[in-house]
């Protein structure tokens, strides 16, 4: 933006934060070491080698933005660290004082929620739009209260707590809306088991999933160690501004829409195998797979036949045989800044692996065990307790402080175990603490990906299989060959509860965030490219400018009608960012692989998308590249689409350049909950670099939707009770839209023409007239160059 400034005759020291900015570096430490002392000393030296040039990116930015602050790689995720550090609660700005708010560029910015603080993610696109201070645009949200009553039974957790409501809200469809949670049952909830509650707002839809600040904030601000003097004020001024719940006679607000939940039924309880809201009884999970191997395939089935359903694997690990079968998990890590941020079940996890330890349990050598917490505090207490020494007998070593296996991050299994799930087609598993299990995001070869609390993480990995039932089965056999329950090594919320108290002291806080403004050896050694004006590089195959304000005037071009457009791909539903957006390791056979080889770069560095996301080329060729994509235009799942002028079967990039070439508008079909998952603001860019103008889907998810809009893609919507199936679209005909010189309005009914003779109506999902401003300038960003750039 500041070179299109600088061509367009403006001054580039415009383009600057206005407001403040706060960089985590957090999703691009692997998990290439495990089960080691140093795993998380190699973990973060490769990172530094693989993200060099990214990060003295970073770092030149650090020092040509003012009201920027970067938290440097190693230091934590950035919910748990804005959780424990740097989120504010109410602002003190020269006396005014005023609520603490937040738009962050991963959707689970709204974990802050339960602290009292409303902040929802937007994706990158829109929040570069609000540093350089334009405001949001939404449509006023319905608002779902949820009553909590009672108390969570011993036996049971946050993680049970949250992926219950996810499932429940997902039911009830909360997507675009906000929800609130009240009740008497909510003072019975620590801030961290908010956090956990409001961290998975994105995975039941909702913009945010809100806690009123009480007495349990004040609290936690003080446990966190914040300033004395300003616990003072911010609870007054809360109290003042009747924002402050006491829980005692007060009368709850009038709600959209209610519904209640006692918390005493909740129970054990993971989600999966593919899905965040397909919750699971745990005394339900053996049979839940066994019936998800039977079924056809979909998200809760993988239709094996029933004469391959006891297939087995042997193979050979450090010298010892071993077999796999279906349901054997390969990965269990205790990652994610859901559940790292919270001691209750991090500390009962640990617990949980010092009891087992005591039994004479251990874990299989070749299953994956990681520990990768929100923040070097989850090290601390865990370091004091002397509870880490009985993760790390488990296998359970801190990999690295970052997200990890949740973003995927998972590394590589053992060539022999990827070679025994290949060689029988095993639907083996990953168990996480994670708050996603989409297909493809964990690891390639987990098929079976499962969210569970930390303490069952740990469970799961000592049991080496989901195809089990605790009550039943022993977690395990001690040398000794005796049985060992779950129930027998299980924490209690009592002993969890001793610990916290014993072990987590505001000095605690205050030791490690002191350091983190000081940054690293590693991070304060990187050399910094100097001026306000970045230095591309032709040759770099990491950071390339790229072309969206290459070429853009001072005045926006006038808008034109979408005629005769291809589909590029024909979606069902549920297609999450995951399946668009570049993501993972980059495939030997990807189109991005074709480019980096022609650049000189061997398949040894090609790294991850997620470590090329400064280079648009990289990008450009990965979006769509999920091998689990399903697309009707072609047979098997994976990255491939059909030229329909030639009925050739191509890479989706290939494909897509072919179209441009020849001046070919794009555009795609797709079903229910379209872009639901991650913000990733690729998802978009991705997209628009196809050449797509726009998607026709059943629904949007709200992020997904707004960074369409963001990019100058038009989102539009089948009207209820349509889709492509029920219109009978194949996606081989060519498809007209009249867009009417720009000249729209908000939701307004659109005709789409086919090359069949076939019309029908769709619903445009501009949802104000500031989205369609933003449409007319090419995208959000455009719009905010040219403001700038016109502002006296």
């Amino acid at each position: 933006m500041r070179d299109a400034m600088k061509r367009l005759g403006g001054d580039a020291a415009k383009i600057n934060p206005l407001v403040p900015a706060d960089l985590v570096i957090d999703h691009s430490v692997q998990v290439d070491f495990a089960r080691t002392p140093d795993a998380a000393e190699k973990n973060q030296e490769i990172e530094f080698e693989r993200n060099h040039e990214r990060f003295q990116f970073l770092r030149w930015g650090a020092t040509a933005f003012e009201n920027f602050l970067i938290v440097p790689p190693g230091s934590g995720i950035v919910h748990q660290v804005n959780l424990e550090f740097l989120a504010r609660c109410v602002f003190n700005t020269n006396g005014v004082l005023y609520p603490d708010s937040l738009v962050g560029t991963d959707s689970h910015t709204t974990m802050i929620n339960g602290l009292g603080v409303c902040g929802w993610g937007v994706g990158g696109i829109e929040a570069e739009a609000v540093m350089l201070g334009q405001a949001i645009s939404m449509l006023l949200p319905e608002v779902v209260g949820y009553k909590l009553t009672g108390q969570l039974p011993p036996e049971t957790t946050s993680t049970d707590l949250v992926l219950t409501i996810t499932q429940n809200l997902r039911k009830l469809g909360v997507v675009g809306k906000f929800v609130e949670f009240y009740g008497d049952g909510v003072r019975n909830l620590s801030i961290a088991d908010r956090s956990t509650l409001s961290n998975m707002a994105p995975e039941y839809g909702a913009t945010v999933g809100f806690f009123p600040p009480d007495v349990n904030t004040i609290n936690y601000l003080r446990q966190t160690g914040r300033d004395q003097e300003k616990l003072l004020y911010i609870e007054q001024y809360l109290r003042a501004q009747k924002l402050f719940r006491t829980y005692e006679g007060e009368v709850d607000p009038t709600y959209s829409v209610t519904l209640e939940l006692d918390l005493g039924t909740v129970i054990p309880c993971i989600s999966g195998p593919k899905r965040p809201h397909d919750r699971v009884p745990l005394k339900d999970v053996k049979a839940d797979f066994s019936s998800c191997l039977n079924n056809k395939v979909g998200f809760k089935g993988y239709g094996i036949p029933a004469d391959k359903q006891k297939s087995t694997s042997s193979f050979e690990y450090q010298g010892k045989s071993y077999e796999l079968s279906h349901g054997s998990v390969v990965i269990a890590a205790i990652t994610s800044c859901t559940n790292t941020s919270n001691p209750s079940v991090m500390l009962g996890a640990a617990l949980l692996a010092r009891k087992a330890r005591q039994a004479g349990l251990e874990v299989k050598p070749y299953i994956k065990t990681s520990l990768s917490p929100g923040s070097g505090v989850v090290s601390e207490y865990l370091r004091l307790s002397g509870l880490q020494e009985d993760l790390d007998a488990m296998g359970f070593y801190t990999a690295g402080y970052g997200c990890m296996t949740c973003i995927g991050n998972s590394g590589d299994l053992d060539p022999a175990v990827g070679e025994a799930i290949t060689k029988q087609d095993l639907v083996v598993a990953a168990v996480l603490s994670g708050n996603r299990n989409f297909e493809g995001r964990v690891h390639p070869l987990t098929r079976a990906n499962y969210l569970a609390s930390p303490l069952l993480v740990v469970a799961y990995a000592l049991a080496g299989t989901v195809d089990i039932d605790f009550d039943k089965q022993p977690v395990g056999v001690n040398k000794d060959g005796k049985e060992v329950f779950l129930k027998d090594i299980w924490a209690t919320r009592t002993e969890v509860d001793e610990l916290i108290a014993k072990y987590i002291t505001p000095g605690m806080f205050n030791s490690v965030y002191s350091r983190i403004k000081n940054g690293t050896d590693r991070w304060n050694s990187l050399q910094v490219p100097e001026g306000t004006i970045y230095q591309w590089s032709d040759k770099s195959t990491y950071i390339q400018n790229p072309p969206f304000f290459q070429t853009m005037g001072s005045v926006p071009d006038a808008i034109k009608d979408i005629e005769n457009a291809y589909c590029l791909l024909n979606l069902g539903d549920s297609i999450t960012t995951d399946h668009i957006s570049p993501a993972g390791n980059i495939s030997k056979s990807s189109p991005a692989a074709k480019y980096l080889t022609e650049h000189g770069v061997s398949v040894a560095e090609f790294n991850t998308y997620g470590a090329r996301r400064g280079n648009f080329e990289v990008m450009a060729r990965g979006t769509f590249a999920n091998i689990r994509l399903i697309n009707k235009l072609v047979a098997n799942p994976g990255p491939k689409t059909l030229d329909v002028r030639t009925s050739q079967e191509l890479d989706i990039y290939e494909a897509s350049i072919r179209y441009q070439k020849d001046n070919h508008p794009l555009i795609i079909l797709a079903g229910a909950e379209y872009g639901s998952g991650s913000s990733r603001d690729w998802a978009a860019k991705g997209v628009a670099l196809l050449g797509v103008k726009a998607v026709i889907a059943v629904s949007f998810e709200r992020i997904h939707r707004s960074n369409l809009v963001g990019m100058g893609v038009v989102p539009l919507q089948f009207l209820p009770g349509q889709t492509a199936e029920t219109l009978g679209l194949t996606g081989k005909e060519t498809f007209t839209l009249n867009l009417n010189g720009g000249q729209l309005k908000p939701g307004q009914t659109l005709s789409v023409k086919t090359s069949t003779g076939q019309s029908f109506d769709v619903i445009s999902r501009f949802d104000t007239e500031v989205e369609l401003e933003y449409f007319r300038h090419g995208g959000i960003l455009p719009f905010v160059l040219r403001r700038l750039l016109n502002a006296k």
